[in-house]
């Protein structure tokens, strides 16, 4: 009948699916985290140009909101010198504004002064006008006094005191300036140039009133100073906080030659406004550029994402190699059940068929009587070995035998086992060098299931003619080295290792039948509990030495 062969059920197609399964979603949540990525970083593109918009006006909007104001301190009574001073501090804090024209002018209602800006009884007359420039050498000005030179700069006049006009016709006596007022009627801005009037005091408006409906019937005239600032864009600083996002960001003419993208560029702008409404912030970047940052804000998201499929694709080897460990295991223990089922089914079978004999038989000789009682003694024998040694075997591992340490003489003690051996396996050739100068502490019992382990290997696994074995036994100021070689069939330095664990047989003609695969892990395991050390040292068809070393 044939024999019946168990195999482990391993699961590698579910291990396979899931393997799949995740390697799918990874390289899904790739996919999608670099679309993300991607769909952010254009996002970023369009959206944080606002903020680079307003950093780059913060210098002109604190020239607007602040400095030009403090021309109203002065109430008009400004001169040359005073301008001066102020043009030069605003054009060297500034470098946007180019020239500053600086129109000293006078409100009256002297019908004998007839040019300038007139409305009615108001006329408003320059006395000079001066125009501030700077240079490496300082500041340079240039003052213009000639009436008729002066009437090519009315146009700044006219535009004011037009405003200006408009605003005091309707002035009330109890009116009060608004935010609004000031900045519609004492501003006057177009694209490159801002024109400022000094605030006056609201009783100065309403004398102009006065003067303009010609309730006045006496000469007066009143000092006002304006300035004219000429603002060129192209000199404001670019500040490009968001230089990841933007290749170049650049202020240009908002109508000229279009600047047209090149193919792998991508760009977007922003107008600019007021005194700068010729110009936009143009913010361009080629794709190359762009995708390195989707590249380094990618990088994360990959190492997140690759750190998870890394430890799903550890777990699945894990898995795996729990599932080759089991497997490994369910072979090593379903053949040493069949092994542990041969070793006591041959005692037990001999046993049986003596006691048949014996029972069958209705006259035995005494030699018969004899022969049998051997048969059953020593079968009892090997069964009784074979138990110990499991049971042995399962309490040193457990720690639960007690070493019982005698001074063994290990002349006297490897002796006897040699002169036992020698009867057992009349074609073994046992040679002994013994060269102690002290016994050995040691249990005498767990040490003779040692060297008798070692003494049946060498007899097993050798060949016919070259069943030798010599031992040897030294005593240095440490240990006892005590050493079995043989001339058996050898070992391959692969199964070092694995000669000396529980259940692992080596396959080999001599290993097929009656062998549990327990005889060196045995030996290694006591030889620890000792106190001692076991090494292998081997080649192939040449023999094999092994060395004990216990201390002394």
């Amino acid at each position: 009948m044939k024999a019946e062969k168990y195999s482990y059920r391993k699961n590698y197609g579910l291990l396979l699916m899931f393997f799949i399964v995740i390697s799918g979603l990874y390289i899904f949540a790739l996919f999608l985290s670099r679309n993300y990525t991607e769909s952010h970083i254009k996002n970023e593109f369009t959206n944080r140009k606002s903020e680079i918009f307003d950093q780059t006006l913060v210098p002109f909007n604190d020239f607007f909101q602040n400095r030009i104001p403090e021309v109203s301190f002065y109430q008009g009574f400004l001169d040359s010198v005073q301008a001066g001073k102020y043009a030069y501090s605003i054009l060297s804090s500034y470098p946007f504004v180019r020239e500053i024209g600086f129109f000293d002018l006078q409100f009256n209602n002297d019908h004998n002064l007839n040019y300038g800006f007139i409305v009615n009884n108001l006329r408003i007359q320059p006395k000079t006008i001066t125009f501030f420039t700077v240079s490496r050498s300082g500041l340079n000005k240039n003052t213009i006094r000639d009436r008729g030179q002066m009437g090519l700069h009315s146009e700044e006049i006219n535009n004011i005191g037009v405003k200006l006009a408009t605003y005091i016709d309707k002035l009330q006596p109890n009116a009060k300036l608004s935010d609004k007022d000031i900045l519609k009627v004492f501003y006057t801005i177009r694209p490159g140039q801002i024109t400022y009037l000094n605030i006056p005091r609201v009783n100065d408006l309403i004398v102009y009133k006065s003067i303009m409906e010609g309730n006045l019937d006496h000469t007066v005239g009143y000092e006002q100073d304006m300035f004219n600032f000429q603002i060129d864009p192209m000199y404001l600083e670019v500040k490009n906080s968001y230089s990841n996002l933007y290749e170049k960001v650049e202020i240009v003419p908002l109508v000229g030659a279009p600047i047209t993208p090149e193919n792998d560029e991508i760009s977007t702008e922003m107008p600019l406004a007021g005194a700068l409404a010729d110009y936009k912030l143009l913010f361009r970047s080629s794709k190359s550029f762009l995708s390195k940052e989707i590249n380094r804000s990618f990088s994360p998201v990959l190492g997140g994402v690759s750190l998870i499929y890394i430890i799903l694709i550890a777990i699945l080897y894990l898995i795996y190699r729990n599932l080759e460990i089991n497997g490994r295991l369910f072979k090593l223990q379903y053949d040493f059940i069949n092994n542990l089922t041969h070793e006591f089914k041959t005692p037990v079978s001999v046993i049986k068929i003596a006691g048949n004999n014996i029972k069958s038989a209705q006259v035995l000789s005494d030699e018969e009587r004899k022969m049998y009682g051997n048969i059953l003694d020593q079968e009892a024998d090997r069964l009784n070995n074979l138990m110990n040694k499991l049971l042995s075997f399962s309490q040193i591992e457990n720690k639960t035998i007690k070493l019982n340490k005698e001074e063994v003489d290990l002349e006297e003690f490897t002796e006897n086992l040699v002169a036992s051996s020698r009867i057992k396996y009349a074609d073994f050739k046992i040679s002994t060098k013994i060269d102690v100068r002290t016994s050995m502490l040691a249990d005498p019992v767990l040490l003779s299931s040692v060297f008798q382990n070692m003494i049946d290997n060498a007899y097993k696994y050798s060949k016919a003619g070259h069943k030798i074995l010599d031992i040897a036994i030294q005593q240095n100021k440490k240990n006892f080295v005590i050493t079995f070689k043989d001339e058996g069939i050898g070992i391959e330095k692969a199964e070092f290792n694995n000669i000396f664990k529980k259940f692992y047989r080596i396959k080999s003609q001599y290993n097929q039948q009656g062998s549990i695969g327990l005889g060196l892990a045995f030996c290694k395991e006591i030889t620890e509990f000792i106190g001692g050390d076991i090494t292998v040292k081997s080649q192939l068809g040449q023999g094999t030495t092994f060395t004990l070393v216990f201390p002394v």
